[in-house]
Protein backbone atom coordinates (compact mmCIF):
# COMPACT_ATOMS: atom_id res chain seq x y z
CA UNK A 1 0.00 0.00 0.00
CA UNK A 2 1.22 3.30 -0.65
CA UNK A 3 2.47 5.65 2.01
CA UNK A 4 3.57 9.63 3.45
CA UNK A 5 5.81 10.81 5.33
CA UNK A 6 4.23 11.44 8.78
CA UNK A 7 6.30 14.10 10.79
CA UNK A 8 4.91 15.27 14.53
CA UNK A 9 6.64 18.22 15.79
CA UNK A 10 5.80 20.06 19.25
CA UNK A 11 7.59 22.65 20.57
CA UNK A 12 9.76 20.43 22.71
CA UNK A 13 10.48 17.89 20.62
CA UNK A 14 9.91 15.46 17.14
CA UNK A 15 7.41 12.73 18.34
CA UNK A 16 6.86 10.91 14.96
CA UNK A 17 9.01 10.72 11.64
CA UNK A 18 8.61 8.03 9.28
CA UNK A 19 6.31 6.74 6.32
CA UNK A 20 2.40 5.92 7.50
CA UNK A 21 -0.78 4.43 5.10
CA UNK A 22 -3.10 7.27 6.54
CA UNK A 23 -3.57 9.67 9.40
CA UNK A 24 -6.67 10.88 11.24
CA UNK A 25 -6.09 14.18 12.04
CA UNK A 26 -8.14 16.82 14.49
CA UNK A 27 -8.89 19.17 12.23
CA UNK A 28 -10.47 22.35 13.35
CA UNK A 29 -13.31 21.60 10.57
CA UNK A 30 -13.68 17.99 11.97
CA UNK A 31 -11.74 14.95 11.74
CA UNK A 32 -10.32 14.21 8.43
CA UNK A 33 -8.49 11.49 6.72
CA UNK A 34 -5.11 11.89 5.22
CA UNK A 35 -3.81 9.75 2.56
CA UNK A 36 -0.73 9.59 0.09
CA UNK A 37 -1.22 11.92 -3.22
CA UNK A 38 -3.65 14.41 -0.78
CA UNK A 39 -3.67 18.15 -2.48
CA UNK A 40 -1.71 20.45 -0.98
CA UNK A 41 -3.01 22.27 2.06
CA UNK A 42 -2.53 23.89 5.94
CA UNK A 43 -4.83 23.26 8.06
CA UNK A 44 -5.79 24.55 11.67
CA UNK A 45 -5.88 21.58 14.39
CA UNK A 46 -8.19 21.64 17.46
CA UNK A 47 -8.09 19.27 20.35
CA UNK A 48 -8.20 15.68 19.55
CA UNK A 49 -6.62 12.37 18.92
CA UNK A 50 -4.28 11.73 15.75
CA UNK A 51 -4.57 8.22 14.86
CA UNK A 52 -1.79 6.73 12.68
CA UNK A 53 -2.75 3.67 10.14
CA UNK A 54 0.31 1.58 9.15
CA UNK A 55 -0.38 -2.20 7.72
CA UNK A 56 -4.01 -1.61 7.87
CA UNK A 57 -4.02 -0.70 11.29
CA UNK A 58 -4.25 1.99 14.08
CA UNK A 59 -0.65 2.11 15.50
CA UNK A 60 -0.35 5.04 17.15
CA UNK A 61 -2.73 7.74 19.01
CA UNK A 62 -1.19 11.29 19.95
CA UNK A 63 -3.41 13.86 22.09
CA UNK A 64 -2.56 17.00 20.54
CA UNK A 65 -4.02 20.28 22.33
CA UNK A 66 -4.18 22.37 18.37
CA UNK A 67 -1.85 23.21 16.03
CA UNK A 68 -1.51 23.53 12.67
CA UNK A 69 -1.10 20.08 9.97
CA UNK A 70 1.04 21.34 6.06
CA UNK A 71 0.08 18.71 3.73
CA UNK A 72 1.69 17.82 0.34
CA UNK A 73 1.09 14.44 -1.52
CA UNK A 74 3.85 13.27 -0.03
CA UNK A 75 4.16 14.24 3.22
CA UNK A 76 2.32 15.91 6.22
CA UNK A 77 4.03 17.71 9.08
CA UNK A 78 2.06 18.52 11.96
CA UNK A 79 3.26 21.50 14.09
CA UNK A 80 1.47 20.87 17.45
CA UNK A 81 1.17 22.98 20.23
CA UNK A 82 1.68 20.33 22.51
CA UNK A 83 1.26 16.83 22.15
CA UNK A 84 0.95 13.63 24.35
CA UNK A 85 0.94 9.77 23.66
CA UNK A 86 -2.71 9.09 24.75
CA UNK A 87 -1.22 6.05 26.76
CA UNK A 88 0.46 9.00 28.95
CA UNK A 89 -2.38 11.00 29.48
CA UNK A 90 -3.18 11.97 32.94
CA UNK A 91 -7.26 12.25 33.83
CA UNK A 92 -6.32 13.66 36.64
CA UNK A 93 -4.12 16.33 34.76
CA UNK A 94 -6.83 16.75 32.45
CA UNK A 95 -9.68 17.35 35.02
CA UNK A 96 -7.47 20.24 36.06
CA UNK A 97 -6.93 21.82 32.83
CA UNK A 98 -10.76 21.80 32.19
CA UNK A 99 -11.09 23.61 35.71
CA UNK A 100 -8.66 25.79 34.85
CA UNK A 101 -9.66 26.60 31.48
CA UNK A 102 -13.36 26.65 32.85
CA UNK A 103 -12.32 29.40 34.92
CA UNK A 104 -10.31 31.45 32.58
CA UNK A 105 -12.91 31.57 30.23
CA UNK A 106 -15.49 32.64 32.45
CA UNK A 107 -12.93 35.46 33.22
CA UNK A 108 -12.64 36.37 29.84
CA UNK A 109 -16.50 35.90 29.24
CA UNK A 110 -16.54 40.19 30.82
CA UNK A 111 -13.61 41.67 30.20
CA UNK A 112 -12.28 40.44 27.43
CA UNK A 113 -12.38 41.35 23.80
CA UNK A 114 -13.85 38.87 21.41
CA UNK A 115 -10.45 37.29 20.16
CA UNK A 116 -9.73 36.56 23.87
CA UNK A 117 -13.04 34.81 24.14
CA UNK A 118 -12.90 32.91 21.69
CA UNK A 119 -8.79 31.70 22.27
CA UNK A 120 -10.35 30.57 25.90
CA UNK A 121 -12.79 29.09 24.31
CA UNK A 122 -10.55 27.00 22.37
CA UNK A 123 -8.50 25.95 25.13
CA UNK A 124 -11.78 25.02 27.22
CA UNK A 125 -12.61 22.98 24.55
CA UNK A 126 -9.58 21.53 24.00
CA UNK A 127 -8.96 20.74 27.57
CA UNK A 128 -12.43 19.06 27.44
CA UNK A 129 -11.10 16.65 24.44
CA UNK A 130 -7.75 15.92 26.40
CA UNK A 131 -10.35 14.61 29.62
CA UNK A 132 -12.55 12.56 27.44
CA UNK A 133 -9.36 10.97 25.53
CA UNK A 134 -7.56 10.44 29.22
CA UNK A 135 -10.83 8.73 29.80
CA UNK A 136 -11.09 6.89 27.50
CA UNK A 137 -7.49 5.66 27.41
Amino acid sequence: MATFDLELVSPEKLLLSRPVEMAIIPAAEGEMGVLPGMAPMIVALKGGVIRVQENGAITEKLFVMGGFAEITPTRVTVLADEATPLAELSRGEAQARVKKAEADYNAAATAATPEEREAAMDRLLAAREMEQAAEAA
